[in-house]
């Protein structure tokens, strides 16, 4: 890792982008600007026995030495056009990027996936393997997938909603993540985030789903753990029916947190619907 210290508020000020968050991009961040002042941090380059699009080229993102504080969230989102750097609130414990040990994936590679396409090979292949007596968790769809869910009806602006949520988890004391990245979802790919390794070995897939999810629902990316994902939702599902088919999807995202957090998706469900905010833990 790579130690910058604080930003210089001069350099700020001039809306420069510092030299070192410029080596987050291909072109050297050419072009872009960011006028918030940020704490001291490290650029985190990937494992070094890695060798996949970036490694040894440029570091996948910067870290913040210290926890923030959820309106400096807040401030990097808004700037996020500008600087083309999406911020990600990151658990603050022994993390595989503290020892570099992160994977980054091309973000061109995420376009090659498509959320239903995802969604029909998990359910199959789960479907196929358990007893039948196991079905039941997976009702009233049993063995047959239904699909990626329809969009969900915007309830407020959905950066509006990040920057509440953002303010929830940034109590949780958590460091900051800057990532070069077009849109939160493309994070899970640039960062090597490992998080859900246990259940599908390749990131991509999924950050294609959390693309769906940004445009179907508001769902903008606020934090990230070991094996946790933290996301906003400005359009959650409000009916039984809509939030029934909404947690299908989230079976197939994530097993875990159905399985472990209410056993069936009738239940799940209820605990979805209407909320803005969805939380993934994988064990």
């Amino acid at each position: 890792m790579v130690r910058i210290g604080s930003v210089g508020m001069g350099d700020c000020e001039r809306g420069q982008l510092p030299p070192v968050l410029g080596l987050l991009f291909p072109d050297g961040g050419e072009g872009r600007t960011l006028t918030t002042a940020l704490p001291p941090g490290d650029v985190v380059w990937p494992d070094p026995d890695y060798a996949g699009p970036t490694a040894g080229h440029r570091p996948a993102f910067w870290l913040s030495d210290e926890a923030v504080a959820g309106e400096l969230w807040t401030e990097l989102r808004g700037e996020h056009r500008r600087s083309g750097l999406w911020p990600v609130l990151l658990e603050d414990s022994v993390q595989p990027w503290s020892a570099g040990q992160i994977a980054p994936d091309a973000v061109a590679e995420i376009d090659n996936y498509h959320p239903a396409a995802f969604m029909a090979e998990v359910w199959a292949d789960w479907t196929e393997k358990v007893h039948a007596d196991q079905l039941e968790l997976l009702d009233p769809f049993g063995p047959r997938c239904p699909g990626p869910a329809p969009s969900g009806e915007l309830a407020a602006d959905p950066g509006v909603v990040a920057d509440w949520y953002a303010g929830m988890v940034a109590e949780r004391r958590t460091p900051l993540g800057l990532v070069a990245a077009e849109r939160g979802a493309d994070a899970l790919a640039v960062m090597g985030w490992q998080g859900a390794l246990n259940h599908n070995e390749w990131m991509v897939p999924l950050a294609a789903v959390v693309r769906s999810w940004e445009d179907r629902f508001g769902v903008r990316v606020v934090g990230m753990g070991f094996n946790t994902l933290d996301l906003s939702v400005a359009a959650p599902p409000v009916t039984p029916e809509h939030a029934l088919h909404v947690a299908a999807e989230h079976w197939t995202f994530c097993p875990d947190s159905v399985i472990y957090s209410a056993g069936t998706l009738v239940d799940y469900a209820e605990q979805i619907r209407g909320r803005n905010a969805w939380s993934f833990w994988w064990d």
